[in-house]
C-alpha cells in the first residue's frame, strides 16, 4: 500500500517529534501495547488508525488536531511562480479563475455551481495548478492551498500586467459608497526616510491582510466576500501640474 502525501507528512512529523523528545519505537510499542517490529511496520506502511494516531500523539503531548497542524506547517510553501507559469495562467481566463477560487479556499462544487465550468473542467485546471505547486488536489477532490502567507506575484510580471490592463480600471470605476467600502487618497511631500517608513507600513498592512484571509478560510463560504485592497505609493505629481511647470523647474 502506497502512502498518500498527507500520510507521509504526518508520519514524518511523528518521527521528528519522537526524535526531538528522545523517544523510540520501543516507547511507542509500549503505548500501543504492540511489539516493536509491529510498530516499525505501521510507520513504514502508514496504516495507522485514528485511534492509534491519537495514542501516539498523547505519548508526544499533542492532540491529533495539533499534530496535524504541526505536520501541515512543516510543508514548504510556494512563495512565487516563475514567469512562464504566470504567463500560462493569464493565457487562459478559465484557468486563472479556477486558480483565484482555489487560492480563496473554494471547493470544486462551489466553482462549478457558480461559474460556467463543468466539474471535469475544474478538475482539469486544478490538476494543472497542482503540477505548478499552487495547490494539492487531494482524495475526494479536496483542495489544499500550498502557498506561503507572503506569496506574491512577480513585480512587473504577467499577473500584475494582467491586473493593470484588465482589472485596475474596473476596480476604481466604483462609487465606494457602501458602508464597508473605503477609498482614501492623500498627497504630501515626504523625505526619502519618510518614504522608507511608509513602504514598511504598507508591507505590514499587506501582511495583516494575508493573515485575515487565512483566518477567514475557516468560515463558511456564504459568510465571506471577495475583497480587494490596492496599495500603491510612488514619487508623483499630477500630469496637469507637470504641464504648468516652467522648463527645467525642479520639485522643491
Amino acid at each position: 500500500m502506497t502512502m498518500t502525501t498527507e500520510t507521509t507528512q504526518l508520519v514524518d512529523t511523528l518521527k521528528r517529534q519522537l526524535k526531538a523528545q528522545g523517544l523510540t519505537y520501543r516507547h511507542v510499542a509500549q503505548a500501543l501495547k504492540l511489539s516493536e517490529p509491529s510498530v516499525k511496520r505501521l510507520f513504514a506502511s502508514g496504516r495507522l488508525t485514528v485511534s492509534r494516531l491519537e495514542q501516539i500523539c498523547r505519548l508526544l503531548g499533542f492532540t491529533l488536531a495539533e499534530m496535524t497542524r504541526e505536520s501541515a506547517a512543516a510543508v514548504p510553501r510556494l512563495q512565487r511562480l516563475d514567469a512562464a507559469q504566470e504567463a500560462r495562467l493569464v493565457s487562459d481566463e478559465k484557468m486563472l479563475l479556477v486558480a483565484v477560487c482555489a487560492l480563496n479556499h473554494w471547493r470544486v462544487d462551489d466553482i462549478a455551481n457558480t461559474y460556467c465550468l463543468s466539474r471535469a473542467e475544474c478538475l482539469k485546471y486544478l490538476l494543472a495548478l497542482d503540477r505548478m505547486g499552487l495547490i494539492a488536489l487531494l482524495p475526494g477532490d479536496r483542495i489544499r492551498v500550498c502557498v506561503a502567507r507572503d506569496f506574491d506575484w512577480i513585480p512587473g510580471g504577467p499577473i500584475r500586467q494582467y491586473f493593470l490592463s484588465h482589472g485596475l480600471d474596473d476596480f476604481l470605476e466604483h462609487a465606494f459608497a457602501a458602508d464597508d467600502d473605503m477609498l482614501e487618497f492623500v498627497q504630501g511631500m515626504l523625505t526619502a526616510q519618510a518614504r522608507v517608513e511608509l513602504r514598511a507600513e504598507l508591507r505590514r498592512l499587506k501582511s495583516r491582510f494575508a493573515a485575515l484571509h487565512e483566518e477567514s478560510a475557516r468560515a463558511p463560504r456564504a459568510q465571506k466576500h471577495g475583497t480587494g485592497l490596492l496599495l500603491a505609493t510612488r514619487e508623483w505629481e499630477p500630469r496637469g501640474f507637470e504641464e504648468l511647470r516652467k522648463n527645467g523647474a525642479a520639485v522643491r
